[in-house]
């Protein structure tokens, strides 16, 4: 696949282990049903997807959740009825661009980061066309840069 603002293409990251199926991972302390309790847990106390992800990598050993689980993370929230007003990877760029604003109103001659602020921006109306056409999101929802600074003051 190519890059996201170039025509080349990018080398690919490391390959998962191969794992037979109901193996588990040398070392691993906790069994499936345990980690998804734990990732109920942590998004409860409001964690957010990715750093739920991180913290089970880091302080339980957990790699690969799909490998363990058999489920994605998102997928076992969805199953545990933890619902999120908006996906957190379009909340995620929506705070870099509130970010981005606030800085470029103080340095309009910010050249470099007003290029980035329209690369941030048009991630969020490409992840929005994606997420209206599968249903997650309203037909007529919008990215608005004031209403996405009022939706993050809310969080």
């Amino acid at each position: 696949m190519a890059k996201l603002h170039t025509k080349r293409h990018g080398k690919s990251g490391s390959l998962k282990p191969i794992m037979e199926k109901g193996q588990l991972p040398e070392g691993l302390k906790v069994n499936k049903e345990e980690i998804e309790k734990l990732i109920v847990d942590y998004a409860q106390h409001g964690m957010p997807p990715a750093l739920i992800g991180e913290t089970l990598k880091k302080e339980k050993g957990v790699g690969y959740i799909k490998q363990i689980t058999g489920k994605r993370l998102m997928q076992i929230l969805k199953d545990n009825n933890m619902k999120f007003d908006l996906p957190p990877d379009l909340m995620d760029l929506m705070k870099k661009a509130v970010r981005l604003n606030k800085h470029m109103a103080n340095n309009h001659m910010d050249v470099h980061n007003k290029i980035r602020l329209k690369r941030v921006e048009s991630k969020i109306w490409r992840l929005t066309k994606y997420y209206i056409n599968e249903g997650v999101l309203p037909e007529g929802w919008r990215y608005n840069a004031q209403q996405a600074e009022l939706l993050i003051k809310r969080v």
